[in-house]
């Protein structure tokens, strides 16, 4: 019995099982409470579970020597895990995930309790700490922090083009990338929470952003692991609004009103941005090659919004950018091009050649047994009337950019991600995703949550995420239009005082 235990905690539910599993989840965690128990649970499963004492274990984890950067100790940690949790035997295909342990300098032999950060994404690394300073620096007071690489990203066995084109059939390719979403990452969590926190207990999560879905999906389905969850920006949809549809629907309405506020604030740019389409368009082929082999076309430089117009600093860094966009005319007569300081520019913002997983996967986050058949594609055709470049300069308007969406395009423009276009397709078609949260134990939930909600933020839409807060039981807002999306980046010690002044009693109920 103690295997068929151990092999349902590590499994997350069907929709239709979810109600007995999440009760054989329970018992696992109450089990737990016992170290003599605990250990013979853990010993069913030789790879996943195994006593930190084993060998097994030792295998499965490993970690490094402290080092230094100013005020903070940091310690590497790699662990091996199933590339499919539901699929644990010793022969299975398995990844390495990597973790760094953040300390403040001198506190490394302290019994702090564990922070775990989820980076936002979905697709990127944790950050890289280079000095105690923000949100990081107020945690670290408290916490030893965690900073997960989340699968596939960083050095957790990134997913690169290159390396991505070692599984040389595109349905190969899917069947790898299905077990890089929330689910799978909340799998690795607990993973390195077993072999990582003394007597496993249970930790506090931050979650930004994406990484906030994964706390939620955490809530859902692992919520004896949590202490306690912080979100930033990150309150998923549930239910009927769980559709890339509806969230590109309310997207693109929010994507919309920053456009306005950006010509608002910088009228100037609409006469350089209509130059700079016009330009592209009547180009050869309808745009200019880029410095690694793609091509910057109208669409592709609606992309720029992305960056540019929901974060803190993106209105004044985008109107830098352009400032920038021509070459000097250095003989009279010379032909006009856009600078190479532009070109290179527009790709480092963008970032998906370096970041595949989030071009591959993005529209996958909102896909619960449905596909997404771009969506943000299909909606913003509905918008085509707003966001139409060519329209657009037709008629004297603005040329509006876009903001969190994926095209298909990318993948014909976008050199590096060529080669995966086969396989963009097939995601978006894929049917089958499975659950990602279960809104009847969140409606039940008892783990303690704070979030803080941007009324601006363009990704993640300001209504979606109150109508998911009120499905999360014992759930307390902050609702803010101080910050933008990056909230934690750019005020991330208030952000931080406040989220946790909201969950010790500090802050008032009303």
């Amino acid at each position: 019995m103690a295997a068929a235990v151990v092999a349902i905690r590590s499994a997350f539910p069907t929709a239709a099982a979810a109600p007995a599993l999440r009760t054989a989840f329970l018992g696992v965690a109450r089990a737990a409470a016992s170290s003599r128990r605990r250990r013979i649970l853990l010993s069913a499963w030789p790879v996943a579970a195994m006593s930190s004492s084993s060998s097994s274990a030792a295998a499965a984890h490993k970690a490094g020597a402290w080092y230094a950067v100013p005020d903070l100790s940091l310690r590497d940690h790699r662990f091996t895990v199933p590339l499919d949790h539901s699929s644990p035997s010793p022969s299975a295909p398995t990844i390495t995930v990597f973790a760094r342990e953040v300390v403040a300098a001198g506190k490394e032999d302290l019994p702090l309790p564990y922070l775990l950060f989820l980076q936002g994404g979905p697709g990127f690394e944790s950050p890289r700490p280079t000095e105690a300073n923000g949100w990081m620096k107020k945690a670290c007071e408290e916490y030893r922090v965690v900073l997960l690489d989340q699968r596939g990203t960083g050095l957790s066995t990134p997913l690169t083009t290159s390396s991505l084109c070692q599984i040389t059939s595109a349905a190969e390719q899917v069947e790898y990338l299905k077990h890089f979403r929330a689910d799978s990452i909340v799998k690795d969590a607990e993973f390195i929470r077993l072999h990582l926190v003394p007597d496993a207990k249970p930790w506090t999560v931050l979650g930004q952003s994406y990484g906030g879905f994964c706390a939620v999906t955490y809530l859902s389905f692992a919520p004896e692991g949590l202490k306690s969850v912080l979100l930033t920006g990150g309150l998923p949809p549930l239910g009927s609004a769980c559709t890339a549809d509806t969230v590109y629907r309310a997207c693109f309405k929010q994507v919309q009103q920053q456009n306005e506020k950006y010509y608002a604030r910088y009228p100037q740019d609409i006469q350089v941005i209509h130059e700079v389409v016009r330009f592209l368009n009547e180009s050869e082929g309808g745009g200019v090659s880029l410095p690694s082999g793609g091509r910057l076309t109208p669409k592709m430089l609606q992309c720029l919004g992305l960056s540019g117009l929901g974060s803190g600093g993106g209105f004044e860094r985008l109107h830098y950018l352009f400032e920038r966009v021509w070459d000097p005319i250095l003989v009279p007569g010379a032909k006009k091009t856009i600078s190479y300081y532009f070109l290179k520019e527009f790709e480092r913002w963008l970032g998906f050649d370096q970041n595949p997983l989030y071009a591959l996967l993005h529209e996958s986050i909102y896909c619960q047994g449905s596909p997404s058949k771009w969506s943000a594609h299909k909606i913003g055709g509905e918008c085509e009337s707003l966001f139409d470049p060519i329209k657009a300069i037709k008629e004297g308007r603005p040329v509006y950019f876009t903001g969190e969406m994926v095209f298909p395009c990318i993948f014909d423009e976008i050199h590096a991600l060529r080669p995966l276009k086969e396989t963009a397709h097939m995601l978006a078609h894929k049917e089958d995703w499975p659950l990602l949260y279960d809104v009847n134990v969140l409606n039940n939930n008892k783990v303690p949550v704070a979030a803080a909600v941007y009324y601006e933020d363009m990704y993640v839409n300001f209504n979606i995420a109150k109508e998911t807060a009120s499905q999360i039981a014992g759930i307390r807002l902050w609702i803010t239009n101080e910050y933008m999306h990056s909230g934690i980046r750019d005020g991330g010690s208030h952000v931080f005082d406040h989220l946790m002044g909201l969950l010790n009693g500090k802050k008032p109920l009303f």
